[in-house]
């Protein structure tokens, strides 16, 4: 699992709350305060939801909690830690525990792929869909340019006095 694959999972109507999740083995990895941020609760909170999955069998501690150490920057000094991060499983199950605006926001959103998903039988993201199109129609104009060049290989061959064929068998220009 590398740190620097990141991408945003979950972004907030208004904007304000961004997530950017560490991805690995086919899941999403974030911290207890990145969920902190994600719901806009407290630490005290997602900590005793985090206790609750666990304590009460919902999911296995053993295959959906990761330690990696971290180093950070205290002052003027580099700190080493082990930080805990939770999968995918354990990200939702607090979603769905945790009493908050953020929280209930995500839970709309949550169920609103989940139902895509068993009404269709796949999700759309549309953010990825919007960009993907926009890509898309840069290459085709792109590719619409070159198509449009001469065939000949170099400008100036277009200007010598006896033209020659191009690839295309045409007369150049």
């Amino acid at each position: 699992m590398h740190s620097n694959n990141q991408i945003v999972i979950y972004q907030s109507e208004d904007g304000q709350t961004q997530v950017d999740v560490r991805l690995g083995n086919e899941t999403v990895w974030l911290t207890q305060a990145q969920m902190v941020e994600l719901f806009q609760t407290t630490k005290q909170n997602v900590s005793l939801h985090v206790g609750n999955v666990f304590r009460e069998g919902e999911l296995e501690q053993e295959s959906t909690v990761k330690e990696y150490l971290t180093v950070q920057n205290e002052g003027e000094r580099k700190v080493s830690r082990k930080v805990k991060y939770y999968n995918l499983d354990v990200i939702i199950s607090v979603g769905y525990r945790v009493k908050s605006k953020r929280g209930t926001a995500f839970r709309i959103w949550a169920n609103k792929v989940l139902k895509q998903y068993l009404i269709k039988g796949y999700a759309v993201n549309e953010r990825m869909r919007k960009e993907q199109i926009d890509e898309l129609r840069q290459l085709v104009g792109m590719l619409g340019r070159t198509i449009q060049r001469p065939c000949c290989a170099h400008a100036d061959d277009c200007r010598k006095p006896n033209r020659r064929k191009g690839r295309c068998g045409e007369s150049c220009c």
